[in-house]
């Protein structure tokens, strides 16, 4: 049916669209359909924990290290994105809500075809992450102009990413490092100015997201467990690989980090503020969403056979997880001026040597890993409580 010109089309009541002011600081919190959508990334984070396995299972180590790190390169740029989105844009009304579900649709294809990505299916890959790219766009423009100087960079690397697809080996890996580079980039030609970001939603966000990746870590026992006898030795590895993500998880969240980065991003005027979640939520959570990969792919791989020697990528792959883990979470304190580093960046460097340990057997390194992280937080609480200043008496 025809309408006449000087009439707009009538979209339905559930759909229709309007620009609401977002809430005031203290009312934004992370919502349901944000942390839904946050289980669908860590899938597709999880997904390169498969990518890590199979080169250790297939004697490729390096280049499976390699496939990981440029995937994940692209992955991240585009939940921050989201984060960011979900920031300025609360998905209060149904026509956002469908859009970001249409987000998690263009994430789940990218997953899916992450373990051929470079094999294959890299042409799926690019389709869904392009949907990504243009749900974001479109949510994102409702509310700032200054986002019309983020797109021509996401096109770009899609557009980098879908052509590697078509071409062979080295090319492909140049095309991605091309693409990663520019992504990560370009916050560096855009500038800072225009994106008001809310301090404590990115902080609650960001948390979420470690909780859910440690989750999955321990999901990474039970599969590599799956169809073995339980005796006391997979028993005992079992214990250490969730013990060893619990520590991971007292670094995050035992102190009051969390409660500092918040008053520290608040009381930054605008711009500082982009920079300050810039560096700590985007470029620092790199280190420790790859740590707790490769964590994981080094648990699933002791698992098995616990008793026996690690190869020396496994074994490596494990100490580095635990050593990107702290060295990120160092980095992360730093930016905010969180006080008191040395020793989770000696820790990340002491980890190192565990791989000796695990040449010769893969529980003495998880053994030697769960035992060193627990040193560093107990002497950090020791001197935190020794530079508290103590409380008048009577």
């Amino acid at each position: 049916m025809p309408y006449p010109h000087n009439e707009r089309m009538r979209l339905p009541g559930w759909f229709a669209e309007r620009v609401e002011p977002a809430p005031p600081e203290t009312e934004l919190r992370v919502s349901t359909l944000e942390l839904f959508f946050d289980l669908v990334f860590v899938f597709t984070v999880t997904q390169l924990t498969g990518l890590l396995v199979d080169g250790l299972q297939d004697g490729r180590p390096a280049e499976s290290a390699l496939r990981a790190l440029l995937v994940f390169g692209a992955i991240w740029w585009m939940y921050a994105g989201y984060a960011w989105l979900t920031n300025a844009v609360p998905p209060t009304r149904p026509a956002r809500r469908v859009l970001i579900l249409l987000g998690m649709a263009g994430f789940m294809i990218v997953a899916l075809s992450i373990p051929s990505v470079f094999d294959g299916d890299g042409v799926a890959f690019a389709v869904g992450y392009l949907l990504l790219i243009l749900v974001h766009a479109g949510l994102y423009l409702q509310v700032t102009s200054a986002f019309a100087r983020v797109l021509p960079f996401n096109l770009g690397g899609v557009a980098l990413i879908g052509l590697a697809a078509l071409v062979p080996a080295p090319y492909t890996y140049l095309l991605w490092a091309g693409a990663v580079a520019l992504l990560w980039g370009s916050p560096y030609f855009i500038g800072q100015k225009g994106f008001n970001l809310r301090a404590g939603h990115i902080v609650e966000r960001h948390g979420l997201l470690v909780i859910v990746a440690l989750g999955e870590s321990i999901v990474a026992i039970g599969i590599g467990a799956k169809g073995l006898h339980v005796g006391l030795a997979l028993g005992l590895a079992a214990v250490l690989g969730l013990a060893l993500a619990a520590c991971l998880w007292w670094l995050y969240f035992g102190g009051d980090d969390e409660g500092r980065a918040e008053h520290t991003l608040e009381a930054a005027e605008p711009v500082r503020r982009t920079r300050l979640i810039l560096g700590a939520y985007f470029y620092a959570h790199i280190p420790m969403l790859l740590g707790i990969v490769a964590v994981a792919a080094g648990v699933k791989k002791a698992i098995g056979h616990p008793v026996d020697p690690l190869k020396f990528g496994a074994a490596l792959t494990l100490a580095a997880g635990v050593a990107l883990f702290m060295a990120g979470d160092a980095w992360f304190r730093r930016v905010l001026g969180i006080a008191g580093n040395g020793l989770r960046a000696a820790g990340a460097a002491v980890s190192l040597l565990t791989v000796a340990l695990g040449l010769w057997s893969a529980l003495a390194q998880l053994t030697a890993l769960t035992a060193l992280v627990i040193a560093v937080i107990i002497l950090e609480r020791r001197r935190a409580a020794v530079r508290e200043p103590v409380p008048p008496q009577g």
